[in-house]
């Protein structure tokens, strides 16, 4: 009797457990310790419960005095993997590619580069390949951001560095923005709010273009979890502004983006869910939101989405990839490039 009941409280502790990981939203835990860690890896997660119950089957057919147990947490586990892979699969694996380039497109380029591992070489080369009009730099510096612009307007991108540092002590606290004079002339807002830890930048326009920010928001460790949450409201608030484009790392995914969206705006004439604040998430637009950008010693399908480009209903988006072949550039993560066109 007594182990029909400890099987039995087993069993339902794991079905609650595997619920909050499966849709934490339902408990609005998607942002508490130790939930917001672990639902970062969804994929990794559905491959870990595959093994889990392909050894709780085996010990079905083993163990005749726990076959019930064991066939029913099998169960769980392969129910559990399934709902994983129906959400992921919903937030696509790969889209359809990039639209041709028209007068009203624009190609935003976003790569946290580790402290500028990959070196002024490294992004100079990724951004004369993407040809970006924006570029979204988190770590890196104002030497660094100034010497790949300067190299690509002697190849023809006229790119003008911005750069915010809240110390020189370590290349993690520059954040920079680099913003092809082709969209207009931009002033970075001194004194406005910003991310906590880590900064972002906000560069507005003194004519008529989007206000454009390179976002860096601190790692959800739990010594800075209220911190990360105060810089994804920070963004979700930037994001409810008219005209804005944001790329960065959030060092969050599309999970804890949830609760922190307006719920949908017009876009075309239709009803569009939003992402965070009014923004939509450009990978989740193309289909390739479960691909994984950090970290590079993982494949991007076990890895977790938390570099993002988005952008207001003013713009659609016409193109998204992860770059999946800067891997051995020194950053941990992966460049990711947008294609933005205006709406309407």
């Amino acid at each position: 009797m007594i182990r029909r009941v400890l099987a039995a409280a087993v069993v339902l502790a794991l079905a609650g457990t595997l619920v909050v990981l499966a849709w934490p939203q339902l408990l609005t835990l998607q942002r508490t310790a130790p939930v917001a860690q672990a639902i970062s890896f969804r994929a990794a997660l559905a491959g870990g419960a595959v093994l889990a119950a392909v050894l709780g089957t085996l010990l079905a057919l083993l163990v005749r005095s726990g076959r019930r147990f064991f066939a029913t947490v099998a169960a769980l586990l392969l129910a559990f993997a399934g709902l994983q892979a129906a959400v992921l699969a919903s937030r696509g694996f790969g889209g359809p590619g990039f639209e041709a380039e028209s007068e009203t497109s624009i190609t935003v380029l976003s790569w946290n580069t580790l402290g500028d591992a990959p070196g002024v070489k490294g992004i100079t080369e990724l951004v004369l390949e993407t040809e970006p009009d924006i570029v979204a730099l988190p770590e890196t510096t104002a030497a660094t951001a100034e010497e790949v612009a300067s190299s690509a307007r002697d190849a023809g991108l006229p790119l003008v560095a911005y750069t915010v540092a809240y110390d020189d002590v370590s290349t993690a606290r520059s954040t920079s923005l680099l913003i092809s004079s082709d969209l207009g002339p931009y002033v970075i807002g001194e004194g406005r709010s910003n991310t906590s830890v880590l900064p972002s930048v906000v560069a507005t326009p003194t004519g008529a273009g989007p206000t454009i920010i390179a976002a860096h928001a601190v790692a959800p460790l739990p010594e800075y979890l209220p911190e990360w949450r105060s810089d994804l409201a920070w963004l979700a608030a930037r994001c409810q502004e008219a005209d804005v484009i944001v790329a960065g790392d959030f060092n969050a995914t599309l999970d804890h983006f949830s609760g922190l969206s307006t719920g949908a705006a017009d876009v075309d004439g239709d009803r569009a869910f939003t992402d965070l604040g009014a923004c939509r998430d450009a990978a989740r637009q193309s289909q390739a939101g479960a691909m994984g950008t950090w970290p590079t010693q993982l494949p991007a399908l076990l890895g977790t989405a938390i570099d993002h480009v988005l952008a207001t209903p003013s713009w659609r988006v016409s193109g998204f990839r992860v770059v999946g072949d800067r891997d051995g550039a020194g950053s941990d993560h992966r460049p990711i490039l947008a294609q933005l066109t205006r709406a309407g």
